[in-house]
């Protein structure tokens, strides 16, 4: 099923300046790679390269071609050129490697057959690597097409009926002489497919054909997994073989039925990802051809991705429009993965993209294979790119820029933490937008090499509606005939229905029949040029990006395109951040945009009230602001409780909770109780307990929570919040009204509500609050019953209680060795605690100290909280069932 999907259109530049290539020839053909420009001439049998990073564009070098070329392809990896080319209605297949060498007017060149090398001194004369080699590529099949993998730069070449890939190696013929050359090691055989476009990557192989896209990935097999059939290596290639089978074929489909046009075929689209794209019903085998076939027969083929398309013929289109084209596969690897000196062979993410006219879809290919992104274009599209910041799309007049979601999808794959409070990502199923729609005339071709788009435009004399237009003719009468008893069989009369009767005048039914060959244009154009349009600096488009957001946000607060347009601009630092040719000082810059631009997010979901205003909190904190500038940036122009934004009040609560921001001064703490009493007065004890608004004025503090206890209905929390604020200045009178409120047992429920009321931080850094000292020395029962309920409720663990006993029991009143309150605890844990571990630990700690003092007689005045008849009754005779070696005559002694 098809997503349709939402385009934004924003009027960005992403597009900085443009210049004309100065070339002596129209060209015909034009490719990019290795910051260079490769133009064929419109004959042919040419090619010039020119560089890209230089100011206008100076020429490198020139060279002829062996034949006119069709097709060419540059590898970034190698840096080699492959051609598909034609002479004497031959088609062959030719890499040219050292081309640079042409710009020394060195005229020498070699020429040889794949595998075969020059070894002998006389007959090289002069030192190999200072010329052109032209490597003879041969096939059994005629190329149709060809790609280069940018991560390895072996070679895929797409023949009528499999595929053909070669490895890249580098060939040490001697101490001084070390060439390219390929190895032809597997052929995937495909029956019945002739790709149109093949692309390679990764071990990801992926072919088109008109209406059918199919990814699939060669891996290593299981231990335990057999190799498919047809993988095994012959001594009669298994090419041969199989083009005398589909012959053979070819020839008994000649004498079957010769009239097809009583059959009528509709195709239906179908999308299939991961294990079910292996019913799609398109076989693939392996062969292994290579010297090094016996090690790869461990590999075998996992589908990944099928996708077929119908004509829309209800929407008037034609079968000829109805075509794919642009397939693509583009790795994009993480800044982990760049970290090393070598650069890694398997990239994080893998994305697929292909087009047909009227929309494009990006898939995502590792991990889960899934639908990134559809791309709806407003006209026809000829062709597409895809980069790691945007999709550049031409039509014959424009040249459209979208943006894309692979940094999205590779931030995730980078840190686990995204999609969490601790840090946060525009989703990748955001709605994609339209940066810049730039208009141009003839448009013909595009290619990109880094912050480069190349376009071809060609404008003919004639035209172009009366050269492109294909010239249609009615239906057959037998057709026709057809047609109408189709639908007269299932009940429906044409005749008596105008849009049925206009749908059967068309001829989309039959391609032979509907469409003649369209008229070629005239020889003679003019208006051809070769443009080379630079994108725009990152920071540069980002700072754009952020001033036009400002004019949603000043019409509408809550504008939820001024949201979008910063995600947008946040996902292009991010893939900027992920470009490991990042220059480190550029780095650095957008490193300090990034955090910028994770602020200004935070700004927009912090004024939300809706179900993404908790996203502020992980975006202020990859911003790195403080609280205090954070609250800074929300404060309202007046007093008004609906202007703090609910996302805003959500970082507010999370950062006094999370205990990981900085102290406040008063000023800022009691703005922060100013914020809670009017947005959520209900949360003024617990935010009045955070060990962060100790500077907080405790009258102040005081009054809130008077207010709050005159307009609801008092709670044990809230009364022993307001008995620590009056033991904090002083005021014992207050104190001790506040705690005669309530039952002890009820006070325990108030502490389980807030424990910070008795300790704060956590693990090691546990510290008592000044009412737990209190608690000490006035009422140790409560401070011992309040911490066992803490525990047992899970707000704190058992070695952070210990701490806090001792802390509280190290001013050396007692004597030296377990201090009693911290005994106290262990007894009254042991009665309450059902937990088997916390039991077992809790025994051999009191044996411990029950051992200690019958052997040194030095605790005989300490008071215990427990009698002796206490702990005879609830736990002593099964301490002692536990400990038989130990003799206790007198539990008094204890």
């Amino acid at each position: 099923m098809v997503r349709r999907t939402m385009v934004h259109v924003y009027n960005s530049h992403p597009f900085a300046s443009q210049q004309i290539v100065p070339t002596e020839q129209e060209p015909g053909l034009v490719c990019c790679g290795g910051d260079a420009l490769f133009a064929v001439s419109a004959g042919g049998c040419k090619i010039e390269a020119y560089q890209l990073r230089e100011e206008g564009c100076p020429l490198i070098c020139r060279f002829a071609t062996m034949g006119a070329v069709r097709s060419v392809v540059h590898s970034r990896v190698g840096d080699y050129l492959v051609t598909i080319e034609e002479k004497n209605q031959a088609t062959y297949l030719r890499a040219y490697t050292n081309w640079r060498y042409q710009a020394a007017e060195k005229t020498r060149i070699g020429v040889r057959l794949l595998g075969h090398f020059l070894r002998s001194a006389s007959t090289l004369r002069g030192d190999p690597k200072e010329q052109m080699e032209i490597i003879e590529i041969p096939l059994f099949e005629l190329p149709q097409c060809m790609a280069c993998c940018p991560l390895t730069g072996d070679l895929l070449v797409g023949c009528s009926k499999n595929l053909v890939l070669f490895s890249l190696r580098q060939q040490t013929l001697s101490e001084h002489l070390s060439v390219l050359d390929f190895e032809r090691f597997l052929i995937l055989h495909v029956p019945s497919w002739t790709p149109s476009q093949v692309a390679l990557c990764a071990g990801y192989v992926a072919l088109q054909a008109e209406l059918e896209v199919l990814v699939v990935k060669l891996e290593h097999l299981q231990p335990n997994q057999e190799p498919q059939e047809g993988q095994g290596h012959a001594l009669i290639p298994e090419d041969m073989v199989t083009l005398a089978d589909c012959q053979d074929s070819e020839a008994k489909a000649e004498v079957g039925p010769q009239d097809v046009d009583d059959f009528i075929m509709f195709p239906r689209h179908q999308e299939m990802l991961g294990e079910q794209a292996k019913a799609c019903g398109v076989s693939v085998s392996l062969e292994w051809t290579g010297l090094e076939s016996e090690t790869r027969k461990d590999m075998g083929v996992t589908y990944v991705l099928y996708r077929r398309f119908a004509p829309d013929f209800f929407q008037g289109c034609s079968v000829e429009d109805t075509c794919l084209h642009s397939l693509q596969l583009y790795p994009m690897f993480t800044s982990q993965q760049e970290g090393g000196k070598e650069e890694p062979t398997e990239p994080a993410c893998v994305f697929c993209f292909f087009s047909l006219p009227n929309i494009g879809y990006m898939y995502s290919l590792k991990n889960a294979v899934e639908l990134i992104s559809a791309y709806q274009y407003p006209e026809k599209a000829l062709q597409a790119v895809l980069t790691a910041h945007f999709l550049h799309v031409i039509t014959k007049t424009t040249l459209q820029c979208f943006s894309v979601r692979c940094s999205a999808v590779a931030a995730r794959v980078e840190d686990p933490y995204i999609d969490t409070t601790m840090k946060a990502c525009p989703p990748y199923a955001m709605e994609v937008c339209a940066l810049r729609i730039q208009l141009f005339i003839g448009l013909k071709a595009l290619c990109q090499n880094r912050n480069h788009i190349v376009l071809l435009t060609a404008a003919d004399v004639e035209s172009k509606e009366e050269t492109e237009r294909p010239v249609r003719r009615s239906l057959e009468p037998k057709d026709f005939k057809t047609l109408t008893g189709f639908f007269q069989a299932v009940g429906i009369e044409p005749s008596s229905n105008t849009t049925l009767e206009n749908l059967l005048s068309r001829s989309f039914l039959s391609r032979k029949a509907s469409f003649v060959k369209p008229k070629e244009p005239s020889e003679k154009s003019h208006g051809w040029n070769l443009y080379v349009v630079n994108t725009m600096p990152t920071l540069t488009l980002y700072g754009e990006m952020v001033e036009y957001s400002k004019k949603y946000a000043l019409s509408d607060p809550f504008s939820l395109s001024c949201v979008h347009l910063l995600s947008e601009a946040h996902l292009l630092l991010r893939a900027s951040l992920l470009d490991p040719d990042l220059d480190p000082t550029e780095r650095s810059l957008i490193q300090q945009a990034f955090r910028e631009s994770c602020a200004q997010l935070g700004d927009c979901f912090s004024r939300l009230d809706k179900r993404d205003c908790h996203l502020a909190l992980p975006y202020y904190k990859m911003s790195g602001l403080s609280v205090t500038e954070v609250i800074e940036r929300n404060k309202p122009a007046t007093d008004s409780a609906l202007e703090y934004g609910k996302g805003f009040i959500f970082f507010l609560k999370h950062s006094l909770y999370e205990e990981s921001m900085e102290e406040l001064s008063e000023e800022t703490a009691d703005t922060v109780l100013n914020i809670f009493s009017m947005a959520e007065p209900a949360q003024l004890p617990h935010v009045v307990c955070s060990p962060f608004m100790q500077n907080a004025n405790p009258a102040f503090a005081l009054t809130h929570l008077g207010r709050l206890e005159a307009s609801s209905a008092p709670s044990v929390t809230l009364t022993l919040t307001k008995a620590a604020l009056a033991l904090r200045i002083g005021n014992m009178d207050l104190y001790k009204q506040q705690m005669d409120r309530h039952a002890e047992m009820l006070q325990v429920y108030g502490f389980i509500e807030e424990p910070k009321l008795l300790l704060q931080g956590r693990g090691k850094d546990v510290v008592p609050t000044a009412l737990a000292w209190y608690l000490r020395d006035t009422q140790d029962g409560l401070l011992v019953a309040a911490t066992v309920a803490l525990h047992e409720n899970n707000k704190v663990k058992l070695d952070e209680a210990d701490l806090f006993f001792q802390e509280l029991c190290k001013d050396g009143r007692e004597p030296k060795g377990c201090p009693q309150l911290l005994v106290d605890f262990w007894e009254s844990l042991l009665v309450a605690s059902s937990q088997d571990t916390v039991i077992q630990e809790l025994l051999f700690r009191l044996t411990s100290v029950y051992i200690d003092r019958i052997t040194h007689q030095d605790h005989l005045g300490m008071k215990s909280l427990k009698t002796a008849e206490d702990l005879v009754d609830q736990f002593l005779l099964p301490l002692w069932g536990a400990v038989p070696l130990v003799e206790y005559s007198d539990p008094s002694s204890v």
